[in-house]
């Protein structure tokens, strides 16, 4: 039988239906081969997962590390600072390493630099301030690189198999957080010191990684994309002068910020202003990831059936009420609630944001790499931000500032849409 030929009306309704829905469902003429796509989608996975145990572990003991160290709120924002500024420094210059060595040798690299990263922050613990705040610096520089790496060989894996994952690694990043955040639990409860903690996951992350990421898919087809480097290289700094990769940058930024809020301090908040047990606060840390986990795998259902903009608007309105309940919430069950809610409305956020900076294949890395750089500003500026407002009221109240940039992201989510696939040739 034979099908019937579509003419250009038909084709241009479809573009339109299409047109707020994830570009990879369209790009489908990079077919998968063999078994390549499914180990590369293994590999990804297990790249997202680890950054998330290797953060979250370090984040579950930053109340032991502030009490050790004799902190205040405004000096522990400053300690943590060191690893924001690390990143910020290395996202920058990411997307000409990425496009230089591809996502697998970044990856690997970056991930065995942030493993030894940790243990200096295991041994420096016992020392003092410095020593904490140059291996934070230098996790920070790890993770940075380690993270546009991984999203760039996440957009190519998405492309390659015709349909929105990428929600779905960050879900893979989010389960590692919250395996990272309920083993430090388990280690607070069980009096496990800072030090062991963190020596084992840090060797584990240096070891582990690099055999992992394997499977990655190259990132260049062949010989006479090798040519086009240093055109790559150029777009990578030409990127920073497009309007759209600069305004998704500063919608991932809000989100990012109320993400990174959340990672440095309920913990802190849940212990200090409503008089919980460590453990129960560093349980409380685990809702929130495990919101965010939850959000992110069941994300891409939603985002392919009514596409990005109006589900991250309405997930954008789901965090505004969960901030609320956290911050001015009576009791410390409704604060618990609150970080459900604070977490499934971000979930989103940052994932989409990298989608919408990879919408082009061609300009991956470079994009990324912006988007990423702006977005990471938030972990520069949060911790002291939030540390500084906590000084004159309390943790607690200090995070209402979260909803200022989440009403920002609302206003700025119409610029993730997708990019108008192109027509097919007559």
């Amino acid at each position: 039988m034979r099908l019937r030929e579509r003419t250009p009306a038909a084709r241009d309704r479809q573009t339109a239906r299409l047109h707020d829905r994830p570009v990879a469902l369209t790009v489908l003429s990079e077919a998968p081969r063999g078994g390549e796509v499914p180990a590369a989608v293994r590999a990804t996975y297990a790249a997202f997962i680890s950054t998330g145990i290797a953060f979250a572990s370090w984040a579950a003991r930053i109340p032991q590390v502030k009490d050790r160290l004799g902190l205040s709120p405004s000096g522990l924002g400053l300690v943590l600072l060191a690893a924001a500024a690390g990143s910020v420094i290395a996202l920058p210059l990411s997307g000409p390493v990425v496009t230089r060595f591809g996502s697998r040798r970044t990856v690997a690299t970056m991930s065995a630099l942030a493993g030894i990263a940790l243990v200096v922050v295991a041994v420096g613990y016992r020392i003092g301030v410095a020593p904490v705040v140059a291996g934070l610096f230098a996790l920070g520089i790890g993770m940075g690189s380690w993270d546009v790496a991984m999203n760039v060989q996440g957009a190519l894996v998405e492309r390659r198999l015709g349909r929105a994952i990428m929600p779905r690694f960050h879900a893979g990043f989010s389960i590692g957080t919250v395996a990272g955040a309920l083993g430090g639990a388990a280690m607070v409860a069980l009096g496990v010191g800072v030090t062991a903690h963190l020596a084992v996951i840090g060797v584990a992350i240096a070891i582990g990684v690099p055999l992992a990421v394997r499977g990655f898919i190259p990132d260049r087809g062949g010989p006479e994309e090798d040519t086009t480097r240093g055109a790559a290289t150029r777009a990578s700094l030409a990127a920073w002068r497009e309007r759209r990769t600069i305004l998704v940058g500063v919608f991932v930024l809000a989100f990012a910020f109320a993400e990174g809020s959340g990672n440095d301090w309920i913990g802190v908040a849940l212990i200090d202003d409503h008089g919980v047990d460590p453990a129960i606060g560093t349980l409380g840390f685990a809702f929130f990831l495990a919101a965010m986990t939850a959000g992110r795998w069941f994300g891409p259902w939603a985002l392919d059936t009514y596409g990005r903009v109006p589900v991250i608007r309405a997930l954008t309105v789901v965090a505004v009420v969960g901030l609320v309940m956290f911050c001015f919430g009576p009791s410390t069950p409704v604060a618990f609630a609150g970080t459900l809610l604070w977490g499934a409305g971000i979930s989103l956020g940052f994932p989409v944001g990298m989608s919408a900076g990879a919408d082009d294949p061609a300009r991956a890395a470079s994009r990324v790499s912006v988007v990423s750089s702006i977005g990471y500003c938030a972990f520069l500026a949060g911790p002291p931000l939030i540390g500084f407002l906590a000084q004159r009221s309390s943790v607690i109240h200090a995070l209402a500032a979260v909803i200022a940039l989440l009403a920002l992201a609302g206003l700025l989510a119409g610029n993730v849409r997708p990019l108008t696939p192109p027509r097919a040739p007559e």
